[in-house]
């Protein structure tokens, strides 16, 4: 079967350069161009580990990227700067597959809301494909499996590695202000807050927050529960849930951070329940720029062009079973 074809705008970031490892690494899959105005005449293969193609980087304004005709288009760009590229590219007359990585449509029900793990019933061959928020991911994972029987909302604490905050300079990137620090920020209203509670069709109330690393999220998640359960209950809905999900690991204590670097798999874990049994707190990990971002936009593109979910992901690498 011939290549589909990838483009992918925004790809100096640290997500682009991790779709494009997994783009090489994916058979179905060939790169046909990569978009930054930074490196524009570098070599692709000087800056990402994994490609070994000629391909180089090219600036692409919304015009130059919807006359390329590629089968699908990846926007890894900041919030409010891909509905340019989309226009274009509506405008054009070839109707290649769009994976936007931020914001800008999740909220847009025309467009398939890709977290796989529990939207993958609700595809229905959409050409336009919203990836989900990182934080949003950990939450709407860790939440889910007790969504029917919560007594009020989900209170999440989740916390970031700088990376989450992209290229761009920013009090929260920027290691002189994190050294020693958890940079709180948006306590209220965050966009992946809304992003969850709307996906979930309940309220949840999360508090993010930055730390000193690179990579990697850890969402602490307190669930009410209507009616008690015992432990073993709790866990059992969960690996009841996640049973096929390749991607999805229950882990008897509560994850670490630092042990989801550079995996490709969310873990959930911990299942602390208080007295009365009424009051549950679960503890999801996730690197952010892989089942975060760049994983789940795999998933998503192989979903769309019926290849196995999991091409090109390598599931299990560098990574230890853990379980309860």
């Amino acid at each position: 079967m011939k290549r589909k074809t990838i483009g992918i705008v925004g790809a100096r970031g640290h997500t682009g350069a991790e779709l494009i490892r997994l783009v090489a690494a994916n058979d179905n899959f060939e790169l046909a161009f990569v978009s930054s105005r930074e490196l524009v005449g570098e070599c692709v293969a000087d800056h990402v580990a994994g490609y070994a193609g000629a391909i180089r980087y090219e600036s692409l304004d919304p015009a130059s990227v919807a006359s390329r005709r590629a089968d699908a288009v990846v926007l890894a760009l900041p919030n409010g700067a891909a509905a340019p590229f989309v226009g274009a590219i509506d405008g054009n007359g070839h109707a290649p597959l769009i994976v936007d990585l931020s914001a800008d449509f999740r909220f847009d029900e025309t467009w398939y809301y890709g977290l796989p793990e529990l939207t993958r019933a609700g595809y229905t061959a959409q050409r336009r494909i919203s990836n989900p928020g990182c934080f949003a991911t950990a939450m709407q994972l860790a939440i889910a499996p007790l969504t029917a029987r919560l007594a009020g909302p989900p209170q999440c604490f989740g916390v970031s590695g700088y990376s989450g905050a992209g290229t761009t300079p920013s009090d929260r990137n920027d290691l002189d202000k994190l050294r020693d620090n958890l940079m709180p920020y948006a306590l209220v209203n965050h966009l992946h807050e809304r992003e969850a509670s709307m996906q979930l069709g309940i309220p949840v109330e999360f508090m993010p927050h930055v730390a000193p690393y690179f990579r990697g999220i850890t969402m602490t998640v307190n669930l009410w529960l209507q009616q008690p359960m015992k432990r073993d209950e709790i866990i059992a809905c969960y690996r009841e849930s996640y049973a096929d999900e390749a991607l999805v690991r229950i882990v008897d204590e509560a994850p670490w951070v630092s042990r989801i670097a550079g995996q490709h798999h969310a873990e959930l874990g911990g299942f602390a329940l208080a007295p009365g049994g009424k009051r549950v707190v679960v503890v999801a990990t996730l690197d952010n720029l892989l089942k975060g971002a760049a994983t789940q936009a795999m998933q998503n593109l192989n979903l769309a062009f019926g290849f196995d979910e999991l091409s090109g992901v390598p599931v299990g690498a560098n990574s230890q079973e853990t379980g309860a």
